[in-house]
């Protein structure tokens, strides 16, 4: 319903932001990671996911579009409710996160208050089978094997699957990855690089 709202930030407290958009005032659940970029008397734009309920409708703001994306991709896993999406993006960037999926780094996860070990299994579990069968769509078939970009063999692969994770198409993410040396950037380096260049 709502893409995107932009207006001036009027009221902070913690985890809510309220945006004035022509007189009228959006209340926004947000991370601790966009609140930090937001200031009162500042026109911002926040990307927003509109959850309804049985008894309300909720708000939800986001800085970029990554975080967005990788917001909505959390919530469509059975146990992380939108809290527990939030309480995860306050504690790592949504680059951080695709790298804890692709190296399954349960500690970066469970770092966040209200998620335990099996919940952050099960996070990584169903997004990394999500993105093997993106990967399918990057490589011949006769080339992919199962586990061996996972593994890191490939740092190019990681980055592009990390992309993916992050919202953006094979096509998209290949693109912006070209021309990028392994062996002069790491993997985290490449992916920031690629989302600035995706975002101009």
């Amino acid at each position: 319903m709502f893409y995107y709202l932009e207006g001036t930030i009027t009221h902070q407290e913690p985890s809510i932001t309220v945006v004035d958009c022509g007189g009228v005032g959006y209340l926004c659940h947000v991370t601790t990671m966009t609140q930090a970029n937001l200031h009162l008397g500042q026109k911002s734009r926040l990307y927003t996911h509109l959850h309804v309920r049985e008894d309300a409708m909720e708000l939800y703001g986001f800085a970029d579009i990554e975080e967005r994306n990788t917001f909505l991709l959390l919530v469509g896993i059975s146990g992380v409710g939108m809290k527990v999406g939030l309480s995860i993006l306050s504690t790592v960037t949504p680059e951080r996160f695709a790298m804890a999926v692709l190296n399954d780094d349960e500690r970066a996860l469970t770092a966040a208050p209200g998620v335990g070990k099996k919940l952050a299994q099960r996070i990584i579990l169903e997004l990394k089978d999500k993105m093997k069968g993106k990967l399918k769509d990057t490589i011949s078939a006769d080339a992919y094997q199962p586990g061996a970009v996972l593994a890191g063999s490939n740092a190019l692969d990681e980055a592009r699957m990390a992309l993916q994770v992050l919202g953006y198409s094979a096509s998209e993410a290949t693109a912006a990855l070209r021309g990028f040396d392994p062996a002069a950037m790491n993997v985290e380096d490449m992916i920031r690089a690629a989302l600035k260049t995706l975002s101009k």
